[in-house]
């Protein structure tokens, strides 16, 4: 499975965040995370104060930064949670309310609701996203976990501007993070319960090439992980490497995209939730360390994988 490596130079930029997700590294140094129990978007600076840039209903759980400049975020409708005796938080289950797609002015804090259903089908807890190079994004649906019931997860592919979307996969189990390769020629997703990595070959925007049987969503295997590895939401790094937080066996796995090499990044936490590549070479390594309200910094081997309108914007506009 690998070796198990622990940061010497991690850092905590701060340990004030409630329960915080979607970390999204800015240019200026400063870190956009949702706090999940906030329930809030906020900007984490590199002196570790934190200045919430909007109050939001809900359970805000995955951000992005979109073609308009706007924080696109996915929003699961809320959790409940319990503070343990040694000060930890936890989610102790998913609220009623069914989610939805919102986004989220930086300047401002103007909030603009998008997405609440796709056609017939209500959205019901809306996880991770991702944007491609022509403005599009995919997002997960983690869907309702109640004690006697679980839905089955998709993805999605929706317009930024509120115009349009569209279920790509369905069939998943916990879906939950979310990355496309360099090329945007596949598409990952992360499941949680099974400890699983998909891949999706993309033949167009928001349409994937599906497996045959016994591919259960039309996807290839990548990964399935053992134990308490349970997965959350992912990133690409510059070698095409997955890069996806667990929890319980709290820690960023390195994945290959074919499987084969796998590499364990541990820390003294439970909820592992998210990484970030940011810094001026995409090599520090943004990571959310829920539980504990903190977001941590450490160098990572090689380069992120720029992303779309966030990284890369003169190829985004060349692609527009």
């Amino acid at each position: 499975m690998g070796g198990r490596d622990e940061p010497a130079d991690l850092r905590v930029v701060t340990d004030a965040l409630r329960f915080p997700e979607g970390p999204v590294a800015l240019p200026d140094g400063s870190v956009l995370v949702v706090e999940i129990a906030g329930p809030a978007l906020s900007r984490v600076w590199p002196d570790g104060t934190v200045e919430v840039v909007a109050e939001l209903d809900g359970g805000p759980n995955g951000a992005a930064l979109g073609p308009d400049g706007w924080c696109y975020v996915c929003n699961s409708g809320g959790w409940l949670y319990t503070t343990e005796a040694n000060g930890w938080r936890r989610p102790t289950g998913q609220a009623d309310r069914p989610g939805w797609i919102e986004r989220v002015h930086l300047a401002s804090g103007r909030v603009e609701r998008l997405y609440e259903r796709c056609g017939d089908l209500e959205l019901q807890s809306p996880n991770d996203l991702v944007f491609d190079s022509r403005g599009g994004f995919y997002f997960t649906d983690h869907t309702k976990r109640r004690p006697r019931q679980m839905g089955m997860g998709s993805v999605f592919y929706a317009e930024p501007d509120g115009s349009g979307v569209v279920e790509a996969v369905t069939g998943l189990v916990s879906a939950n993070g979310v990355g496309l390769s360099a090329d945007e020629r596949t598409l990952f997703v992360a499941e949680t319960l099974t400890r699983r990595i998909w891949a999706f070959d993309l033949v167009a925007p928001g349409r994937i090439a599906a497996q045959p049987w016994p591919s259960p969503n039309g996807g290839r295997l990548v990964a399935g992980l053992p134990d308490n590895n349970l997965l959350d939401s992912l990133a690409l790094d510059a070698a095409g490497n997955i890069c996806v937080a667990s929890f319980d066996n709290c820690g960023i796995w390195e994945i290959s995209p074919d499987g084969a090499s796998r590499r364990f990044v541990g820390f003294d936490d439970y909820y592992a939730t998210n990484i970030a590549f940011g810094g001026d070479d995409l090599r520090t390594a943004f990571v959310t360390l829920s539980s504990t309200g903190r977001l941590v910094a450490f160098q990572w081997p090689r380069p992120g994988q720029p992303l779309n309108f966030l990284n890369r914007p003169a190829a985004a506009a060349a692609a527009s």
